[in-house]
Order: structure tokens, then sequence, then C-alpha cells
């Protein structure tokens, strides 16, 4: 067996009806899975959300930046760190040093270039998002301001350059080290994701519903006006028990994140970090899709987190066979939670893995009550730090 460190996340969440993540045509999406239609929410979707969810589990030099308009974004720390460079100056430094670290074009869209004035001049972009960490963003400046007086020339000595390419592709942020990051310019500085996260379905058939809905003028004169609705619309949504699933290889994320975010700092303090943030950020999240219109802010029913030291599992087997209603509580959650209890350790026991994993769970009402005994049960705050505690350990021990 080998020895890796392999956080797992399985949540079943029931959310009611909602369009947390919609198609081209504005339906929620949807997955066939063992033969019938289950509702879906995509990867980038709950990952998106997670991302959001960092700025407040984390210090915002812990985080990264992903635009096209990182000139521009770059720019800002140059006239930070030395406030007597001019905008536009630093427009021209920025895209010059954003190219020579990643290899992309950075250019002013043709858009904003035909409806430039003088008064009016746009700054150059990528012609793709570009993804950067805050120490990545002051170390480029530094690098910028000292190539201000001909910055050509300065890139132009191969060391310039590839000291501009270090600086890019070290000093990772969280987010980076865990979704990963692609250049497609400069492959030799993309980063491998540490962490996956599988598109979440309904562990039972669901099918998309049509809201047919109205509003209402209300400056509408009852005497004199017509009775009509002011306007007339619909809106597609469903509501589903989800299976969610995300994997982390903290062993990668480690890795990814070097010796410390921060100057002095243990080891094990970054991946820490990072893997609390993750975990109750994923846990916690929830897409924004029709946020207003359903108010759909749902919690996780029941969570299952594993810390294995062999590979991930994905345990969406277990719904394959799709969840029935029960006929006499009603809902799909507690089958749901029957058939995770039932399914963990035989997978694992044919696997041999039946020692493999520390486990924790926790749930919430006697829906979950099947889930009793697979691990230890606690509140979120101090799963979090069991987790984290736990990890640390782990990383100390093979460092």
């Amino acid at each position: 067996m080998t020895n890796r460190t392999i956080l797992e996340l399985h949540i079943l969440q029931t959310v009611p009806p909602s369009n947390l993540n919609r198609d081209d045509t504005g339906s929620p999406k949807t997955a066939v899975y063992g033969g019938v239609r289950r509702a879906r929410v995509s990867s980038q979707a709950w990952k998106r959300a997670t991302r959001r969810a960092f700025d407040g589990l984390l210090d915002a030099r812990d985080l990264g930046v992903r635009t096209k308009r990182v000139a521009e974004l770059l720019a800002d720390r140059i006239r930070v760190h030395d406030p007597s460079i001019e905008e536009t100056q630093a427009w021209a430094l920025a895209a010059e040093t954003i190219q020579s670290a990643t290899g992309s074009k950075i250019e002013t869209p043709k858009r904003k270039a035909s409806a430039k004035t003088d008064a009016d001049q746009a700054a150059p972009e990528s012609k793709y998002l570009m993804f950067l960490s805050a120490r990545q963003l002051d170390g480029l400046a530094q690098v910028a301001i000292e190539a201000r007086d001909d910055v050509k020339a300065y890139f132009k000595d191969k060391d310039n350059k590839t000291r501009a390419r270090q600086v890019a592709n070290t000093g990772h942020s969280v987010d980076i080290a865990l979704f990963g990051r692609m250049v497609a310019d400069g492959a030799d500085i993309n980063v491998d994701a540490a962490a996956q996260v599988a598109h979440a379905i309904s562990v039972h058939q669901a099918d998309n519903e049509s809201d047919y809905y109205t509003a209402v003028d209300d400056r509408k004169n009852r005497e004199t006006d017509d009775l009509g609705a002011g306007m007339i619309g619909t809106v597609e949504f469903n509501s589903a028990t989800l299976y969610r699933y995300a994997a982390v290889d903290v062993d990668l994320l480690g890795k990814n994140l070097g010796k410390g975010l921060r100057e002095d700092e243990p080891l094990t303090d970054p991946v820490r970090r990072a893997v609390e943030a993750f975990t109750e950020g994923f846990i916690t999240s929830l897409p924004t899709g029709k946020l207003n219109t359903f108010g759909n802010h749902t919690l996780p029913d029941a969570v299952i987190i594993k810390l294995r030291s062999s590979r991930p599992i994905n345990l969406v087997a277990a719904f394959e066979q799709p969840c029935r209603a029960d006929q006499e509580i009603g809902g799909h959650l507690r089958q749901a939670c029957e058939r995770l209890a039932a399914y963990i350790p035989q997978v694992e026991h044919a696997y041999g893995l039946d020692d493999d994993a520390r486990t924790w769970v926790l749930r919430v009402g006697a829906n979950t009550d099947p889930l009793t005994g697979l691990g230890t049960e606690l509140a979120l705050g101090e799963l979090i730090d069991a987790i984290g505690t736990e990890v640390a350990q782990r990383v100390k021990d093979q460092a």
C-alpha cells in the first residue's frame, strides 16, 4: 500500500425548488445515470462557490486572482510600490513583464482599441484568464520596476526573463495549489490541481419543472388601465437530494504550496490552512444560480470525511440504482444514507481498505441515523479542527 494522504468529502444535500446551475438555454443541468435523468450541478459551479467562500476563510495574502485584466491588476501593484510611475507606463511595464513571465500575449483588445481615445485609453489584456497569486503579483511588480528604463531590452537578457518566470512559478496561493492553473502559452508554469471535484448528481430520478410567473406594474391605474400583468415569463427548476464528492491529494497540495506562504511559519501550517479552508468552504458553499428567485439556502444533511493512505474512492455507485421516495415518511434522504452506510464497508472490504482511512461524520436529523457508527461524529468546527490536526501530523511525519 502506498503511503499517501488523500482527503475525501462525501456529502448528501437536499435542495428545494432551485436552479443552481443552468445550461445555455436556462434549464437546470441534468445527466443520465443508472438509466434515469438526474439533477446535476457541475464541478465548475461548486469549485467557483468554494473559491468565493475562501474570501471569508483565508487572508487575502493566501489567495490569487484569475482574470484577463491581469496587466491592469499588475499595473496597480507596480504603482503601489512606485507611485511615480504613471498609469499608462505601468500598463506597458505590466504587459511586457507578464508576457516574459508566462509567454502569453498581452495586448489591447480590438473592441477597446477601436473605441480608444486620448482621454480614455484601454489597458491591455490577456486572451484568456490568467491565475496569479498575491505573492506572484508583488514579485512581478518588483521585476517590472527594475525594467522601467527599457523594458524590452531588460527582458532580452536571458537571466532577467528566467527570473520573471521563476517568480510566476513559485509562491502559489491556496486556490492555485488546490484548483490548478493552465497557461496555454507557457506549459512549464502550469500547476496540477490538488483537488478534484465531481459533478453533483441527485440520488434519485429528477425532472425539470417550469414556473410561470407574472410581475405587476406598481403605477398601473386600476380604473383606466387594463388589469393584465406588467410582465410574464417562465423559469425552470428542479429539486433534489444531491450526492457531492471531492478529493484532495494532500501530498500534491504541499508540493504546490512549497515551504510556506508566509515567512518563518512551520512547514505544516500552509497545508493545514488550505485543507481546513477547502473542507469548510466545500461543505458550506452553494452556487448562486437563481438564488434570489428561489432562496434555496440549505446546508448538507450529512457529511462523511475520510483521510486515506492509498487512493481516492468516489462512492456514487451506491446510487446507480436510483433511490425511491419512502412511501410512509416521503423523501429520499434516509434511503440514501442507508445506501451509503451499506456500500462503504462493502467496497472497502472487497478492496482490502478496511483499515485504510480515518473517518469523521457530520449529520443532521433522524433520517441520517443509518450513518451512525461509520466514524467519529463531530460538529462543523470540531470536524475542521480534527481534520487539520490529523493532516498536519501526517505532513510532519512524512517531512
